[in-house]
């Protein structure tokens, strides 16, 4: 996964024999969930695998990614996910200058980066941490926690469940791989649409992205005109 791929690690984890020890494949999510890699199979016998929140659930222990394969997490709700590498079509430079104006935007909303084919989307989350602050922090700090807990701890661990659910708002698509020209794109809402809705002619990235990422987390960004 681009925006929030972590490096598999490796766990000891008890095998099928006794005395024997495998290394399986572990992975957690943004909200501090972890995730087992788990070999199953499909009705004709083929090999299928899945990731499952149980350490010691269905399935064969995992000892390494299969060759082809990466771990993907998706920005929408966390959920994990082993797929086959995609051709990079996204450039590393391209992908930095997203990354780049989108970590300098100073909302209270937070934002994921998701590069997949010709598309390059930004995710708005639903929760809004600011105001989750705002709301819980005094009460926080006057309710019973439980032991080695503190406020703190205790709102960090409601803004990091609330991390969970993400949006799709933009999206950068590539149109001219030979020039490096991209159309921009806005997720629409409204019931009669609802989809992916085109705001621009075709510019280079760095144009595009200086003109609308800075609207994201305002109103002006649902009156952008749309082709």
């Amino acid at each position: 996964m681009q925006p929030t791929q972590k490096a598999a690690r490796l766990i000891s984890s008890v095998g099928h024999c006794i005395g024997k020890e495998t290394m399986a494949v572990h992975y957690t999510n943004r909200i501090g969930k972890m995730y087992y890699l788990r070999e199953g199979k499909t009705k004709t016998g083929k090999p299928r695998f899945f990731f499952s929140a149980q350490q010691h659930g269905k399935g064969e222990v995992v000892d390494r990614i299969p060759d082809g394969y990466e771990i993907y997490e998706h920005p929408e709700n966390a959920q994990v996910f082993l797929r086959k590498i995609r051709p990079q079509v996204i450039t590393d430079l391209e992908k930095l200058l997203v990354n780049k104006a989108v970590k300098a935007l100073k909302r209270s909303k937070r934002y994921l980066i998701d590069c997949k084919d010709e598309n390059i989307t930004i995710y708005e989350s639903s929760a809004d941490v600011g105001e989750l602050k705002n709301i819980f922090s005094d009460f926080l700090k006057h309710t019973p926690l439980r032991a080695g807990m503190t406020a703190d701890d205790a709102m960090n661990a409601l803004v990091n469940a609330a991390n969970q659910n993400y949006t799709a708002m933009l999206r950068f698509r590539l149109v001219d791989k030979e020039r490096r020209k991209f159309t921009a794109e806005r997720f629409c809402f409204r019931g009669a649409i609802d989809d992916w809705i085109n705001i621009c002619s075709p510019e280079n990235l760095k144009t595009l992205v200086e003109r609308y990422i800075e609207l994201l987390g305002t109103d002006s960004f649902f009156d952008t005109p749309f082709l």
